[in-house]
């Protein structure tokens, strides 16, 4: 464990603090933030918004993409997009973080947790058929029905967790027997691929995140895309408070949601995003130290699943059991190397205790042993 920890420490250039994620500001961040100020255009209207969608879209290999304030706010509307209510349930993993099924609950439906893989981390392709397959029938309306609670199962909400592609062909095509539509939360995944396929872009909708602690960053902000053309003008639209375009008018004509990201948080991702692919060459580089130094560790390190291009957002190791897991946390964290647990799972947590699941074993195991450490870009 102290060789882990110099190791770490080393590689990182020995900093008196080593944070888990920071974010990094090499490019023309200041000069648009600027221009920005000089425009007097700060908030929601300025054109690093449309800029930042234009581009954000071009990358991910999407017809239309919709900034938002974070990426929950995304997760939310792309489910309110999809008609999901009190009356819906919707299928997501009890391994994520917080903010996947607190989306769902926005829309007062109740989430169903089901396992995910081992290698992945994401949704198991395998669990979802099992629960289909047993848990579910079609009505006559070719609706997916659960059995124990009589209501619709309208959607499908894998995640790519740290970066990590799920199986999400498997089941986006599940979904698609089942008459279910798959929104990706690919908040963790902008730069990742599945099959040289961008994340985001199998199902339906596809949200992102750019909080600060991600690949790139808007200081806080999120986006839908799609390459449906009606669902992309709605989002546009209840993203910005269901406004009908007027020259001076003030006309809503439904309940919406001031979900629009400001245009210095937009330039702010231009400026980023004009530096990825070099964040994403630096984070291979630092996959490829800590895959080698952890061959020769009792410690596993976790590598993209098979087909798979992560962006490797945080680097992950598993430790042999709980023990040495909150051994390795605490002697890191002593030491100024911040290391952090996976998530707890969702379905211990208050508002969640009632929710359905399946076994969850897969994702009991990874609880107890997962470990996030150092990932920032090096440069």
């Amino acid at each position: 464990m102290k060789k882990t920890i110099k190791f770490i420490k080393e590689i990182h250039e020995n900093k008196e603090f080593i944070a888990l994620h920071e974010p990094k500001f090499i490019g023309n961040e200041k000069n648009y933030l600027n221009e920005c100020i000089d425009s007097t255009f700060v908030s929601s209207v300025g054109k690093y918004v449309d800029f930042f969608e234009e581009r954000v879209a071009a990358y991910v290999g999407a017809k239309y993409a919709i900034a938002t304030s974070n990426g929950t706010s995304a997760l939310h509307v792309a489910l309110d997009l999809l008609g999901v209510n009190e009356k819906c349930e919707v299928i997501t993993q009890a391994l994520s973080f917080v903010a996947t099924v607190n989306a769902i609950s926005y829309c007062n439906a109740s989430p169903i947790f089901l396992d995910v893989s081992k290698k992945t981390m994401g949704l198991s392709a395998k669990a979802l058929e099992k629960f289909l397959s047993k848990k579910t029938y079609m009505d006559n309306n070719g609706n997916c029905v659960n059995k124990k609670s009589k209501k619709i199962i309208k959607a499908c909400v894998p995640m790519h967790t740290f970066g990590h592609a799920c199986e999400i062909d498997k089941i986006v095509q599940l979904c698609e027997q089942y008459h279910i539509e798959v929104i990706e939360d690919a908040a963790e995944s902008l730069g990742s691929f599945y099959k040289k396929r961008h994340t985001g872009t199998f199902g339906k909708l596809g949200v992102f995140s750019f909080n600060g602690n991600k690949i790139i960053t808007t200081g806080g902000g999120g986006m839908i895309v799609t390459d449906d053309e009606t669902l992309a003008k709605r989002a546009k639209h209840l993203t910005t408070t269901a406004k009908v375009p007027h020259q001076w008018e003030y006309c809503h004509d439904e309940i919406a949601y001031n979900y629009r990201m400001p245009n210095l948080n937009a330039a702010l991702g231009v400026a980023q995003l004009e530096n990825l692919n070099r964040f994403l060459y630096k984070k291979r580089e630092l996959t490829y130290k800590y895959n080698e130094f952890f061959k020769n560790s009792s410690i596993s390190f976790v590598t993209e699943p098979k087909d798979s291009k992560s962006n490797y957002w945080l680097q992950t190791v598993v430790l042999k059991n709980k023990r040495e897991r909150d051994l390795f946390l605490k002697k890191s964290n002593e030491n100024g190397v911040m290391t952090r647990p996976i998530w707890k799972l969702l379905n211990s947590l208050r508002p969640y205790q009632n929710a359905q699941c399946d076994s969850l074993k897969n994702s009991k195991w990874l609880e107890k042993r997962v470990v996030n450490i150092p990932s920032s870009v090096i440069c």
